[in-house]
């Protein structure tokens, strides 16, 4: 399906099914299958080579995956895809298969934590060398590459504090310097950030959230280039992790209302920020999509739109007061993830891990994520709680 004929919106309604082969149904129905029969020996012989055109082992092949796959990497424009069992799995999958003992790995500094662990803990154990660079540095990143970098890991905006990276620039000095670009994908998702334009390599998901879009489903996607994807696809076989049916089927559900979701949830998610920035109690609101925000430049050159994953910034305060805010909220949860029906807000402390770039907010952190509510019910909601973290009694609702 070309992207000339036809706009995001239908795409994600059309691709990864096909009707006229499951006896008309409009969803790919669930495949649950481990053992598959070969009718002839001269079949299952093929199929221990590898060449085999029918499905093997339920593994790998089955239609639901596959669907779901082909969806993914049409949408963003890369050569093919993988689902996997979590979006951590699909960020160190391809490190795992694309680094080798010896190479250099540069990671930017403001990567989502258990990805920095996995680098800390694992790839150095494996003898892969590990750095981390300032998110701002675009063309810069430059001078951070040794004779045996070989990986540059991008996430734009990045987790915690929403830094927007030059991607192409990165991927430009990358590319000179024989090394490959993996980015994390998940907060634009597909339809915001067509990764494969703008020189990545390979673009991973934690489909977990917009993607399946409902809290109730543990997804991860790899898209990889033509050169990268046969790698990816090899290690993704030895390891045996490729995502279930079940789950697929959920997140080729939460496809289909991906873009009327995140058209929404833009919208809403820009309402609250802005209403946000009148707050006396708030130093700064960090949203891509916000003018003057920072990064904003940036996203709006590269990006097709904006999600509803921001952070805040308050005025100083003590932790009674931050506290005293988050416990009485109403509509707004607190719990990890975002991408589902349901608001979140949760303390951060970014400056906690940062070692390649000082971060100082000048004051404490929220992340706040914005669902599928009324938006003003939601500012309702923290105008109660910023009510109480300057210790006033609200107005009950």
């Amino acid at each position: 399906m070309s992207d000339k004929l036809h706009n995001k919106a239908t795409q994600v309604g059309h691709l990864g099914r096909a009707p006229q082969k499951f006896m008309g149904a409009v969803n790919t129905p669930v495949f649950r299958a481990t053992t598959m029969l070969f009718p002839t020996v001269a079949d299952l012989e093929a199929a221990v080579r590898g060449k085999y055109e029918g499905i093997g082992y339920g593994l790998h092949g089955l239609p639901t995956v596959t669907d779901l796959q082909n969806a993914i990497a049409e949408l963003e424009g890369g050569h093919a895809a993988l689902a996997v069992p979590s979006g951590l799995t699909a960020t160190t999958l391809p490190l795992l298969a694309l680094a080798n003992p010896g190479d250099h790995l540069l990671v930017t500094d403001s990567v989502y934590g258990p990805t920095r662990r996995f680098c800390d803990l694992h790839m150095k154990r494996l003898g892969v060398e590990v750095s981390y660079y300032d998110p701002l540095l675009g063309a810069d990143i430059a001078r951070e590459f040794r004779p045996n970098t070989r990986i540059v890991f991008a996430e734009s905006p990045g987790s915690l504090t929403f830094d927007v990276q030059d991607v192409s620039a990165i991927a430009k000095v990358a590319h000179a310097r024989s090394a490959l670009v993996i980015i994390d994908n998940s907060w634009a998702t597909p339809l915001n950030f067509r990764a494969f334009d703008h020189g990545v390599d390979v673009s991973v998901h934690a489909a977990t959230k917009y993607i399946a879009g409902h809290s109730d489903t543990l997804l991860g996607l790899i898209v990889g280039s033509e050169a990268t994807f046969p790698k990816l696809h090899r290690l993704w076989t030895d390891m045996g992790v490729t995502a279930s049916s079940d789950d697929c089927f959920l997140g080729l559900r939460g496809l289909r209302t991906l873009a009327t979701r995140l058209a929404r949830q833009q919208a809403s998610g820009i309402k609250v920020a802005e209403w946000l920035r009148t707050r006396p109690e708030v130093n700064e609101v960090i949203h891509p999509a916000l003018p003057g925000s920072r990064g904003h430049e940036l996203w709006k050159r590269d990006f097709a739109g904006a999600t509803s994953l921001f952070g805040i910034v308050l005025n100083p305060v003590g932790k009674a007061c931050i506290d005293a805010l988050l416990d009485g909220m109403r509509l707004f949860g607190m719990g990890w993830s975002w991408g589902g029906f349901e608001s979140l807000i949760i303390p951060i402390y970014p400056e906690r891990t940062r070692t390649a770039s000082r971060w100082e907010a000048g004051g404490p952190m929220l992340r706040l994520y914005v669902g599928l509510e009324d938006p003003d019910d939601l500012i309702a909601d923290l105008a109660d709680g910023l009510a109480r973290l300057g210790g006033q009694v609200a107005t009950p609702r």
